[in-house]
């Protein structure tokens, strides 16, 4: 199996495991009314959506003893537009813990990075406070994306839907809020920014459209924001440094 796969099939146990234990029933609701990703990424000028990851398949621990509240609340204050947090355990070191915990103390947008590929995992990711869904195309049958987004609009989260290749195009429709081009292929995991320049001019013009993964220069968010682009996230730029909101809060300067 490829590296995507095999993060399937575990996901696939954990759900089954989650379910077996009432995890939704443990977790009760979070009261949060849901900020607009989408909108939050048309009305900024620099789009960042700063992620918070420990560790990833192809690089192994980045921020063992990353603190999501702090770093968070550091990156919310240094400017991001929006917030990227991993609830993958297994291969990214998360929890959906972390976003439940980070939720209170944040006013922007929270994306539930993970693999999304059970409706059940939509109602946790409102159950926590999540704003937004990530739905891999990858991943997923166009009926099961489409089923997925449309459980999501119904729990009342917007959709972040990722593609990787001309193919996943087909993916996008009407109830996907936001486009990301991944310039990682997540079954090889190479990276290659100008996948995004690729694919950009394919999107209709009615979808915000973002960049993910392999943006570590400002330069290349001024020209993918010349390119249509309104949002970027961007995780390893900053989680691999002591300070990652200080990181966040240099590159933002330098896009001015």
């Amino acid at each position: 199996m490829n590296i995507l796969e095999t993060i399937i099939a575990q996901k696939k146990l954990e759900i089954t495991a989650q379910k077996r234990l009432g995890l939704l029933a443990f977790l009760g609701k979070t009261e949060h009314t849901t900020l607009s990703l989408k909108k939050a990424l048309m009305q900024s000028s620099t789009g960042i959506i700063a992620e918070f990851k420990r560790k990833s398949p192809s690089k192994g621990w980045i921020f063992p003893d990353a603190d999501v509240k702090i770093i968070t609340k550091g990156y919310s204050k240094a400017g991001a537009t929006g917030l990227s947090i991993l609830t993958d355990e297994s291969f990214f070191g998360g929890s959906i813990a972390d976003l439940k915990h980070a939720r209170p103390a944040m006013k922007i947008p929270i994306l539930r990075k993970d693999f999304i590929i059970d409706p059940f995992q939509i109602d946790v990711a409102k159950a926590i406070g999540a704003d937004v869904i990530l739905l891999i195309a990858a991943a997923l049958s166009k009926e099961t994306c489409l089923l997925l987004a449309n459980k999501a609009h119904e729990a009342g989260l917007e959709v972040l839907l990722e593609i990787h290749e001309e193919a996943e195009l087909e993916y996008i429709h009407p109830n996907v809020d936001i486009v990301g081009i991944n310039n990682r292929n997540l079954k090889t995991f190479v990276t290659d920014v100008e996948t995004s320049f690729r694919l950009g001019s394919q999107i209709p013009e009615s979808f915000v459209k973002i960049s993910e993964s392999g943006i570590n220069d400002p330069q290349t968010v001024k020209d993918l924001r010349e390119a249509g682009f309104r949002g970027f996230l961007m995780g390893e730029t900053f989680m691999k440094n002591d300070q990652p909101d200080k990181a966040l809060a240099q590159f933002i300067s330098s896009l001015t």
